[in-house]
């Protein structure tokens, strides 16, 4: 993942989360809002404590950031994302992550269609 795909300031993640524009499921919530200035997406990842220590949590970061650099085609132009992990993750293989993540933003690309 490039490095101006990534979002990592705390006041960015805070306003695309207080929009309350988001999809669930028993593995990741997926927060998103739409961004005129930046003609890309960004992603920005959180995985909290609860997941585990920071090897853990590191590693689901990186599958995370696999997952989003295989699936290059879902995202909207113009849209940034925060995924934050469930700690139902820790039960999943790499393809299941991989596919409930898909559906929460093909999930996404259907609700933004009809905003």
């Amino acid at each position: 993942m490039k490095k101006i795909n990534i979002i990592k300031e705390n006041k960015t993640f805070n306003q695309i989360i207080n929009l309350n524009k988001c999809v669930k499921d028993k593995n990741f919530i997926i927060y998103y809002n739409y961004n005129p200035e930046n003609n890309n997406y960004r992603f920005g990842i959180s995985v909290g404590k609860k997941i585990g220590h920071a090897v853990i949590r590191n590693k689901y970061k990186r599958k995370i950031r696999n997952i989003i650099d295989n699936n290059k085609k879902l995202y909207a132009k113009k849209l940034d994302y925060i995924i934050i992990v469930r700690k139902n993750c820790l039960n999943l293989t790499f393809l299941e992550m991989e596919k409930s993540f898909i559906q929460l933003i093909n999930k996404i690309k259907k609700e933004d269609l009809y905003d």
